[in-house]
């Protein structure tokens, strides 16, 4: 065996990329000074390799399978046409959600238990790394049975226990999410029917204040005349006549149990429908507690056990401190003395905390990966003390408690200090009679007229294109149909791959779908064919790293370099109508209809860096760090836009210790909370602003902790938004979530002082946030095909449709770039004077020149001219 081939022999199992494989094997062989062998060696030797390791393990898994399980998952591949059966199919397996609504959940909770007759299948792929066990189940994903059937015995049932595995462990987290939105659903049925009976005795309300008014007239008139027996007949009579003293009882009581705000009374006749799937989807799960406070695990554990029990009342055995005091009205009553429980409002108070608890990360459920104890994946507090002196030092912090505190304490205080110092001078900001806080709008900049002349002047010169013709321009210029393949990584066996590649890209990045794409490309391919390539040649990740690819390349202009630096980006949602059976799919109060929302994050360059699918329900902010710490292009912003939707405490602090400038624009500033450095600090001017003082000692006590959690999200143990997740509901037993809660009203304190003080600040942010609202208007119009609804119900190719749309949006970007570059360069040849200010008004979203009907055809043999040619405009421009 050779050196390069014994080296790539040696590595974990873990690392199996046949291109990875190939680098360690050159890096090796140049290391020990061997002479390269040719790349197909090189290929095959790697490929044997991966084979053999690959096999090893196959064999290994298999043979630690029991008669049963063996059956279990040969009986995988027997097709039937029942969604749910006695025995479970590939196809219940892959199987997606369907909505949050009972018949849903109860569908869900009989795939879970059908899963679950096998038994946990992690512990069968215990010796294999966990990146395998995704990369296999991936490929087992996009295998239908007659493929499988074609797969040698060992490799088919391990790449089936990976497929069963995933589904056990997502099928947990998306029980969890629909036990959520079930409790949630009910709070809100009971909401509402607390708002329709208010309503309802609206008309009874007035009667009876009506007849009061009356008994009060009289009352007065007597306590003149002081005959207090006339008023005793008067005020009889009145009752009398609306129907006497206990009629009218009988009415004040109904009105005065629903003249509140609390609904809970209410909920029991919501939640009874739903009491039989909810205790069968909590005894299914493992639920534990992640702190020392078990009170709500061990109340669940109680109900649990009295599940079949039909009485009225149960013994006061537990603990309900952690209850509110609305809660324990309904569930506490005395009798004779002694303390007992309403099993029904119990039920439901326990049910209601166990989804708070599930939101806050005070609960998790064991073999999940969403509702996961996070801490398990936080680097150790060992593997975290040797990395804190350098990361601090990176980001300018005191490497302690004390001094961390200290440093913050003294950036707030100076900072205060010198807005209020700012406000005496610059009367942007102003405290009116009533002591509310006043902002002066930021006045609007004219564009200058000569930009309408020049944006018509570079359209003439823009040649028409079709949008398959820039997906074939940009595939010469970049080839970035090469990240596409099939996801086992063996080479292609379609002929013309890349020009399968650039129709499947058109029309699922357009919407069209495989039908019509079919249609409209005269036979040169099928739906079959369309629909195929997406499943088993593209994922998620191999269309990011094509848009990442585009990225690179767009960021080499110069004419980018006119509309901002890279360091700034911007991230905003805008919603996609889905159809409503699905989990993704929620009604969203602010963008009306149902839908999920795509939250993209978007460079001051025009260009879209990541985009996530998320549900309406979700606060934006959880995922505003994500999108910059997933963006592993060439353009790196290091400050972040956003709208109030962007922002929170926690997301405030987290940003700050990432490094990371969070400057959202915030509709609703005035009703946060500034936070003073000390008790004892006073200002002239900003005074009213401010409502607490800081809690340095919450932040010195936790710093540890959250230095953990930070170095954890940089060492990509774990993404922010799983953290988020976790804090972005209060929780009173979660110290950590209130130490971020506090370290962001400090860093948000300081940024409102900045916001309201500075006009150019307030104006760089309304600036970039509009880019990303323009980006959402272009995709409106790349998205063109079947009214811009999402038809997939699956939440896997959600998130690709919006990865497509992104990749088609991010190559006619660079193609518009391109030619407006081009344009430019004509113009100035001509003796055109163009300054930069001009250049500085333009966007690469122009879509006159672009046809989006007709015939879909894919010409790879008309050579576009060289990307080289449009990269840089005349030195002169940035003269003017």
């Amino acid at each position: 065996m050779g050196r390069g081939q014994k080296t790539v022999f040696l590595l974990p199992p873990a690392f199996c990329p046949l291109p990875f494989l190939i680098n360690v094997a050159i890096e090796e062989l140049v290391k020990e000074r061997y002479e390269l062998p040719a790349f197909s060696t090189l290929d095959r030797l790697s490929g044997h390799i991966r084979s053999m390791v690959n096999n090893r393990l196959f064999k290994l898994c298999s043979e630690g399978l029991s008669i049963n399980e063996q059956i279990y998952l040969d009986q995988l591949l027997i097709a039937t046409g029942n969604e749910i059966d006695e025995n479970a199919t590939l196809n219940l397996l892959k199987s997606p959600p369907k909505s949050a609504k009972l018949s849903g959940l109860k569908l869900l909770q009989s795939k879970f238990d059908v899963l679950m007759t096998f038994g946990d299948a992690k512990r069968l792929l215990k010796s294999i790394a966990p990146t395998k066990v995704r990369h296999f189940a991936a490929q087992a994903r996009v295998l239908d049975i007659s493929e499988f059937q074609d797969i040698n015995l060992p490799k088919r049932r391990t790449l089936l226990i990976c497929l069963l595995y995933e589904a056990q462990v997502k099928t947990r987290d998306y029980l969890v999410e629909m036990f959520i939105k079930r409790i949630l659903n009910i709070q809100n049925n009971a909401r509402q029917r607390l708002q329709e009976l208010r309503d309802k005795h609206l008309t009874e309300t007035s009667e009876l204040l009506a007849t009061f008014g009356q008994v009060l007239k009289v009352s007065k008139k007597a306590k003149e005349n002081q005959d207090n027996t006339v008023l005793g007949e008067q005020v009889q009579s009145i009752l009398d006549e609306h129907g006497g003293p206990e009629l009218l009882l009988q009415k004040l009581d109904e009105i005065a149990a629903y003249n509140t705000n609390n609904h809970l009374p209410l909920m029991w006749r919501f939640y009874s429908a739903s009491r039989k799937t909810l205790f069968s989807l909590v005894r299914s799960l493992d639920i534990l507690s992640t702190s020392a406070d078990e009170s709500v695990i061990e109340a669940l554990k109680f109900v649990l056990d009295n599940e079949h029990k039909r009485a009225k009342y149960l013994p006061f055995e537990i603990d309900l401190d952690f209850i509110s005091s609305n809660w324990r009205a309904l569930v506490v009553e005395e009798i004779d003395g002694t303390e007992f429980l309403v099993r029904q409002q119990l039920e439901i108070c326990i049910f209601s905390n166990l989804a708070t608890e599930f939101k806050t990360g005070d609960a998790c459920v064991v073999g999940s990966e969403s509702y996961a104890d996070f801490r398990e994946q936080l680097l150790t507090y060992a593997e975290c003390e040797p990395l804190i002196s350098e990361y601090c030092r990176l980001l300018g912090f005191p490497d302690n408690p004390h001094g961390f505190v200290e440093h913050l304490r003294q950036e707030l205080m100076l900072f205060a200090s010198e807005v209020d110092k700012t406000c005496d001078v610059d009367k942007q900001f102003t405290i009116n009679k009533e002591g509310d806080p006043v902002l002066k709008k930021v006045p609007s900049q004219n564009q200058p007229p000569e930009v309408d002349l020049l944006e018509s002047k570079i359209r003439v010169l823009m040649p028409e294109r079709s949008i398959l013709d820039i997906l074939c321009n940009v595939e010469h210029w970049l080839n970035w149909t090469r990240h596409f393949g099939l996801i086992s990584g063996s080479e292609p066996k379609i002929s013309e791959p890349a020009e399968r590649y650039i129709f499947t890209t058109f029309g699922y990045g357009c919407n069209l779908g495989p039908n019509q794409m079919a249609r409209h490309s005269r036979n040169v391919v099928t739906s079959h064919m369309i629909s195929y390539t997406n499943r088993r040649h593209i994922s998620a990740a191999k269309i990011e790293a094509a848009i990442r690819d585009i990225i690179n390349a767009y960021n080499r202009f110069t004419l980018p370099s006119c509309w901002g630096t890279g360091k700034k980006a911007a991230a905003d949602g805008s919603k996609f109508e889905i159809y409503e059976n699905n989990l993704h799919s929620e009604y969203h109060i602010r963008y009306g209809g149902y839908g999920g929302i795509a939250y993209h994050h978007v460079s001051d360059k025009y260009i879209a860096l990541f985009t996530h699918f998320i549900t309406c329900g979700v606060w934006e902010a959880v995922y505003i760090l994500d999108g910059l710490l997933k963006n592993l292009s060439d353009i790196q912003p290091d400050t972040l836009h956003a709208d109030t939707q962007g922002q929170s405490g926690p997301v405030f602090a987290i940003s700050y210790l990432l490094g990371i400038k969070l400057m959202p624009r915030i509709r609703n500033w005035k009703d946060l909370t500034f936070v003073r450095p000390s008790e004892d600090a006073t200002y002239k001017h900003i005074e009213p602003l401010f409502k607490g003082v800081a809690n340095w000692n919450l932040i010195k006590t936790h710093w540890y902790d959250m230095m953990r959690v930070v170095l954890s999200i940089k060492a990509g143990k774990v993404m922010p938004s799983t953290l988020l997740r976790k804090l972005g509901s209060y929780s009173k037993k979660n110290r950590l979530y209130q130490a971020f809660l506090e370290l962001g009203k400090i860093v948000r304190t300081m940024f409102l002082l900045d916001y309201i003080s500075n006009v150019s600040l307030r104006r760089e942010i309304t600036a970039v946030t509009n880019i990303v609202e323009m980006y959402n208007a272009f995709l409106d119009w790349v998205f063109f095909g079947k009214q811009g609804a999402i038809t997939e119900n699956d939440p896997i190719e959600q998130e690709k449709r919006l990865k497509y749309l992104d990749l088609v949006a991010s190559a006619v970007i660079l193609h518009n770039t391109v030619d407006m570059s081009l344009a430019i360069q004509t113009l100035m040849s001509q003796g055109e004077v163009i300054p930069m200010r001009h250049l500085a008004a333009l966007s690469p979203y122009v879509t006159r020149h672009i046809k989006r009907y007709g015939d879909y055809v894919v010409n790879l043999q008309n050579i576009p001219q060289p990307l080289e040619a449009a990269i840089n405009l005349p030195p002169e421009i940035f003269e003017m």
